[in-house]
C-alpha cells in the first residue's frame, strides 16, 4: 500500500471544506449595504424623530434579514459528537474526529474534522451537502458520495437519511423544509407590505401585516418541530451516539417571530388607546399638531388675525375712509 500512501486508488484526496455559507453573505452584505445607505441621511432628520426613525430602520432590516436569512441556512437542528472512527470502507485504519450533523430546510451538512486535522498522511476536514430541495435529487447526491470515495463516517449519517433507510425519515423531514420554507416566503412578502404601509402611514394596517407575518413565521417553526418531535434512529459510533438539538436558526426565527408579534400588538393597541404617541414613533405627531395650530390661527372668529380684522370694518366706514384719501 506504500504506492499509493496508505489509501487506495479509487478515493480521491481529501477536498477542504468551503470556509462559509455565500448566500448568507450576499443578503447580508445587501441588508448591511441598506443600513449604511440610510445612515448616511440620518442627520438630516431633526429632533428626536431621528431616533425613533433609525429605530424602525434597523428594527425592520433586521426582521426581512433573518426571515430571508433562514431559508438558506443550514442549521436548524445541529449535532456534534468525538468518537474513534473508521476513516475509509475497507480499511481497518481509524481516526479520533469531530462529526457533525446540520440540517436545514434544503436539506443537510456532514461534517467531518480531524482531531487533530493532519492525520494518517491525510488532511481530514469535510463538509458535505446532500440536498433535498425541489429539483434536487438526495439518492443522487448519496451516490455520487459513493463514486467520490467519502469517508466513511459521512456516507453513514448521510444513509440515515436515504430513501432506502429503515429510519424512514427523509419524506418528513423533506416535507416540513418544503411547508416551512413556503411559510417564511410568505412572512417575507407580508414583511414588504407591512413596511410600505408604514411609509404611507397607514399604521393600524400596517400593525396587521406584522401579525401576519409573526404568525406565518411561528408556522414555520411548527412546521419543523413535528419533524423533529418524531423518534428517530440513533446515530452510534462505537459507544458514543450523535445527539441533535435545536440550531441557531431555529431560535433565532423563533425570537423574530416573537419580535413582530410584540410589535404588531404593540402598533396595534397604541393606534385605539394612545395614537398621538404612536404618530410620534413615526414622526407624524409634529407635522399634524402643525397644521391644526395653523387651522386653528386662521379661523373666522379669531380677532388676531389680520385679514379677518379689515373684513369686519363696516362698508361705510370703508368707503369714507377711501374718499377721504383721495
Amino acid at each position: 500500500m506504500t504506492l499509493w500512501d496508505g489509501s487506495y486508488p479509487f478515493y480521491p484526496g481529501a477536498n477542504a471544506r468551503f470556509p462559509f455559507d455565500t448566500s448568507r453573505a450576499v443578503i447580508v452584505t445587501v441588508f448591511l449595504s441598506v443600513l449604511v445607505t440610510f445612515i448616511v441621511i440620518l442627520p438630516g432628520i431633526r429632533g428626536r424623530g431621528r431616533l425613533f426613525w433609525f429605530l424602525r430602520l434597523v428594527l425592520g432590516l433586521f426582521v426581512g434579514a433573518v426571515v430571508l436569512t433562514v431559508q438558506f441556512t443550514r442549521d436548524w437542528e445541529t449535532g456534534w459528537v468525538q468518537a474513534n472512527t473508521s476513516y475509509k470502507s475497507f480499511s481497518h485504519l481509524q481516526v479520533n474526529a469531530d462529526i457533525g450533523l446540520h440540517i436545514g430546510l434544503a436539506g443537510l451538512n456532514v461534517t467531518l474534522r480531524g482531531n487533530p486535522v493532519n492525520q494518517i498522511n491525510e488532511t481530514i476536514d469535510y463538509n458535505e451537502h446532500f440536498p433535498w430541495n425541489f429539483g434536487a435529487d438526495y439518492e443522487h447526491s448519496y451516490s455520487q458520495g459513493l463514486q467520490k470515495g467519502l469517508p466513511s463516517p459521512i456516507l453513514y449519517v448521510a444513509e440515515k437519511f436515504s430513501t432506502r433507510s429503515a429510519c424512514a425519515v427523509h419524506g418528513q423531514y423533506r416535507i416540513a423544509g418544503h411547508y416551512a420554507s413556503l411559510t417564511l416566503w410568505l412572512a417575507f412578502c407580508t414583511w414588504l407590505i407591512s413596511i410600505l404601509l408604514f411609509s404611507m402611514s397607514i399604521l393600524l394596517y400596517g400593525g396587521h401585516m406584522l401579525l401576519l407575518t409573526a404568525t406565518l413565521t411561528l408556522c414555520s417553526l411548527l412546521f419543523f418541530f413535528n419533524v423533529r418531535s418524531t423518534p428517530k434512529c440513533p446515530i452510534q459510533f462505537g459507544p458514543v451516539s450523535l445527539r441533535m438539538d435545536y440550531g441557531e436558526s431555529f431560535w433565532l426565527t423563533l425570537g423574530t417571530g416573537l419580535l413582530c408579534l410584540l410589535l404588531g400588538l404593540g402598533v396595534i393597541i397604541l393606534n385605539s388607546v394612545q395614537p398621538e404617541k404612536l404618530k410620534l414613533f413615526f414622526n407624524l405627531g409634529k407635522s399634524s399638531r402643525g397644521e391644526e395650530e395653523w387651522d386653528k390661527s386662521c379661523l373666522p372668529a379669531e380677532p388676531s388675525c389680520s385679514a379677518q380684522d379689515v373684513l369686519m370694518v363696516p362698508l361705510g366706514e370703508l368707503c369714507q375712509v377711501t374718499a377721504t384719501q383721495l
